[in-house]
């Protein structure tokens, strides 16, 4: 940065949110892949305005984390891409007890966070918490876990069917989604675009904000933090209680569909973590051959489950 800059206390230009749909389709093209990846992207988006105050509504907790298997390998902390932990269903869990869910089967930044708070991807305790002080009514019996499912089509016409039926279900007035990976911010983006033209508003809590206004949402709280922390920063109760809190004045006072609310919160002093995810640039070509080589064999994987799944 020049002088002047300098001296008025500019950011560097490359302090910007993650590019994730050009890193992502850079590197799938790297690693020998044709054909790019097409993101979801709609012109019209559905809004559905809070019919009473946020105090006195049943709010519902949605999810892509996947629920834990011993049986499936390693899903603890620093765990590699593990696609065996992937699930292809949607799920339903009580919310008044405790859940292992994990974020293993999904590509989030593991070079920058550990995977060591599962309150930084699944915030049902801050939810809890929500609901006990009056700033939700009440929480919903059951949260949901969706599949990221790279098919649009099969996440449109067969998950967002399903977790509507459930919401209605349980009287569900209201959705808070917290995705993780790249895929998973294009999942619940539509999801919330589902629930939304059915008369559910929601919230959604990103880390990838490209993917999530490329697609069209209503209501977006975007915190700029490594993928797999989009409900606040890992082992800081403060900064998460702080995320929910904003996510849930932004579902109160949205004026319109496609607001977008940046949280203030820095995930560090440097922004140097921005340039390690997915950046081929960062990659030899000697790596690249062995990410390819892993990425098959995780695709035949994911493969097999899904079949097996959904049999």
């Amino acid at each position: 940065m020049s002088q002047i800059e300098t001296d008025l206390g500019f950011a560097s230009d490359e302090d910007v949110p993650i590019p994730y749909m050009t890193r992502t389709r850079d590197w799938y093209l790297a690693l020998g892949y044709g054909n790019p990846y097409r993101w979801a992207h709609y012109a019209e988006v559905p809004f559905t305005p809070l019919a009473k105050p946020l105090a006195e509504m049943t709010v519902a907790l949605l999810t892509t984390a996947s629920p834990y298997d011993p049986s499936k390998g390693e899903q603890g902390v620093g765990a590699p891409y593990n696609a065996e932990a992937k699930f292809y269903k949607v799920y339903s869990g009580d919310v008044t007890i405790d859940h292992d869910v994990r974020i293993s089967h999904v590509a989030i930044d593991r070079k920058n966070t550990t995977m060591e708070d599962s309150n930084t991807w699944f915030p049902l305790p801050a939810m809890r918490a929500a609901a006990a002080a009056r700033r939700i009514g009440r929480l919903a019996p059951r949260f949901h876990g969706i599949p990221t499912n790279r098919s649009q089509r099969h996440t449109i016409e067969v998950d967002c069917p399903e977790v509507l039926r459930r919401c209605k279900e349980d009287g569900v007035e209201a959705a808070v989604l917290v995705p993780n990976c790249p895929v998973c911010h294009q999942t619940l983006s539509l999801v919330s675009r589902y629930l939304e033209s059915a008369g559910i508003p929601t919230i959604l809590l990103a880390c990838a904000k490209d993917i999530v206004e490329h697609c069209g949402v209503p209501r977006v709280m975007f915190s700029d933090f490594p993928l797999g922390n989009a409900a606040g920063k890992p082992n800081d109760p403060a900064s998460q209680a702080a995320t929910l809190e904003l996510a849930f004045r932004t579902l109160e006072t949205a004026p319109a569909a496609r607001t977008t609310v940046q949280s203030p919160q820095r995930w560090s002093s440097s922004h140097a973590w921005k340039q390690d995810y997915s950046n081929v640039a960062r990659v030899s070509a000697e790596e690249l051959a062995r990410l390819r080589s892993e990425n098959d064999r995780a695709k035949e994987a994911a493969k097999a489950l899904r079949a097996n799944q959904l049999a």
